[in-house]
C-alpha cells in the first residue's frame, strides 16, 4: 500500500500542472499522485495527465472524467486512492520537496507505531504574486510538537490562524468511514474538506514544517475579489452545508466543537 496519494484535480491547467506535479516526485514509490482531468477541452492538461502516468507507472496515474467541479475531481481522487493517506493539492499550487519527505517520515512511524494516526497538520505558505514578504501559517502556540496527541492537548487557535485543507493530511479510511463526498459543479468546497473530517478526528500530529505553497496571483482563481463576487452563491451553500453539518454532529470534545466553530467564523 502506498504511504500517501495526492490528488490534483485540473481542469485546463496545462500552464501550471507540471511544476504541481514535479513538486511530488520526490516521494518516489511511497506517493500516489492521482492528475484528475476534469473534462478539460481547451488545452492539452488530459495529454500532460497521460504523459506523467506513462514515464512514471505506478506513481502517477491520469483519471480522466466529465467536467463535475473541483469537488468531483477530489471525490474522483478519494475513490481511486490506495494510500494511506490523502491529501489535495490544486494544480497551481505545490508542496515543498524537503518539507515532503519529512511529511512522509513521520507518516511511515505512525503506520508502524501503537497509535492511530487520523490527521497530520503541517504549515501551509501564501505565494502571492508580488508579495515582498510571504506569510506562513503556523500552529505552534495551538498545538503540540513532533508527536501524536488529542483533543485534550489542543489550545485554542488565534483569530488568525485557521486550518484550512492546505495544512491538512487525513487518513484515507477516515475519509471513507465519515462519508465524505462534495458537491458537484461548486467552488468553495476546500472548506469541506477540511471541515467535515474533523469531526471524525480523535488523533492529530503538527509537524512544524513548509509544506504546502498556495499561490495567489492568476485573475482567474476563485479566491480573486471579482471571481468571489460573481460566485458568492456558491459560498453560500458551502457556509450553508457546513452549518447543517455542525448541526448533526454528536458526542464532539468540546476543543473539538471550538476548532469547528473557528472554521466557520473564519469562512
Amino acid at each position: 500500500m502506498k504511504l500517501l496519494s495526492v490528488a490534483i484535480p485540473c481542469y485546463n491547467s496545462a500552464a501550471y500542472m507540471r511544476n504541481c506535479i514535479e513538486s511530488l516526485l520526490p516521494g518516489g514509490d511511497e506517493v500516489e499522485i492521482l492528475i484528475v482531468d476534469d473534462g478539460s477541452t481547451k488545452d492539452n492538461t488530459a495529454e500532460i495527465a497521460d504523459e506523467y502516468e506513462k514515464n512514471y507507472p505506478g506513481i502517477v496515474k491520469a483519471i480522466h472524467q466529465e467536467n463535475g467541479g473541483h469537488g468531483e475531481a477530489v471525490n474522483a481522487g478519494l475513490r481511486n486512492a490506495t494510500g494511506g493517506y490523502y491529501k489535495v493539492v490544486d494544480s497551481d499550487d505545490w508542496l515543498n520537496e524537503e518539507a515532503l519527505k519529512k511529511v512522509l517520515e513521520v507518516l511511515k512511524l505512525c503506520v508502524r507505531g501503537p497509535k492511530t494516526l487520523d490527521l497530520l497538520i503541517c504549515n501551509y505558505v501564501y505565494e502571492k504574486v508580488g508579495a515582498k514578504r510571504k506569510t506562513v501559517m503556523r500552529y505552534r502556540s495551538a498545538l503540540p510538537q513532533d508527536k501524536i496527541f488529542g483533543w485534550d492537548d489542543v489550545k485554542p487557535l488565534g483569530t488568525s490562524h485557521y486550518l484550512l485543507m492546505h495544512s491538512m493530511i487525513y487518513r484515507t479510511e477516515l475519509l471513507w468511514e465519515c462519508g465524505l463526498k462534495l458537491p458537484e459543479h461548486t467552488f468553495y468546497v476546500d472548506n469541506l474538506v477540511a471541515f467535515i473530517p474533523l469531526a471524525s478526528v480523535q488523533s492529530m500530529y503538527y509537524l512544524d514544517v513548509n509544506l504546502y505553497r498556495y499561490f495567489i496571483g492568476r485573475a482567474d482563481q476563485s479566491v480573486s475579489e471579482s471571481v468571489m463576487i460573481g460566485r458568492v452563491d456558491q459560498q453560500i451553500r458551502v457556509n450553508k452545508l457546513m452549518i447543517d453539518y455542525m448541526g448533526q454532529v454528536k458526542n464532539l470534545h468540546r476543543n473539538q466543537r471550538g476548532y469547528m466553530r473557528h472554521m466557520l467564523i473564519m469562512i
